[in-house]
């Protein structure tokens, strides 16, 4: 059996500022997260996580302090909390329906220092198999999220030789 790990590293150092309390933790439980002066820097080794166990008192005070704020992940995190039991003291909250790629660029947008957000991925594979290798890097900005594969890029270069040939 093959096992597939997407290493993930985003270099901008976060200011913790510019990120709610939500925000904060929910990457801080998608990620690994180090403290790095007044930000975080985040990274995973294996790759960022949809399924995350929080604890339910820190979760809700997280969510108080956006409340009344323009806030999907705030929307998102409270739909999931009415399908657990009320006195769980940990909830397991599934975060596939909202991308961890919309909680930064909802960061940059409220930034008053954070221009845009990179975020860089390799694909890679405990096997030499064909499909377990390759990469990606996303460019985050207010108004738009950009990306490319190694896999875009190379069909890209192909394409470029395939007209040079047929001209």
């Amino acid at each position: 059996m093959a096992d597939y790990f997407s290493p993930t590293v985003i270099p901008e150092i976060i200011p913790d500022a510019d990120m709610t309390k939500l925000e904060l933790l929910l990457l801080s439980h998608m990620f690994e997260a180090e403290p790095d002066g007044g930000g975080t820097y985040f990274h995973s080794w294996q790759g960022p996580s949809d399924l995350i166990w929080m604890d339910r008192a820190e979760l809700n005070a997280a969510l108080e302090e956006v409340r009344g704020s323009d806030s999907q992940v705030r929307d998102y995190v409270e739909d999931k909390l009415k399908s657990t039991a009320a006195d769980d003291a940990s909830v397991y909250l599934d975060m596939s329906g909202v991308s961890w790629e919309m909680i930064l660029q909802d960061i940059v947008r409220r930034s008053a220092k954070l221009r845009y957000i990179t975020v860089t991925t390799a694909f890679t594979c405990s096997k030499m198999r064909a499909d377990g290798f390759g990469g990606m890097a996303l460019f985050i900005t207010a108004d738009a999220i950009k990306g490319c594969s190694t896999t875009e890029f190379l069909s890209d270069c192909l394409a470029d030789i395939a007209g040079q040939e047929s001209g």
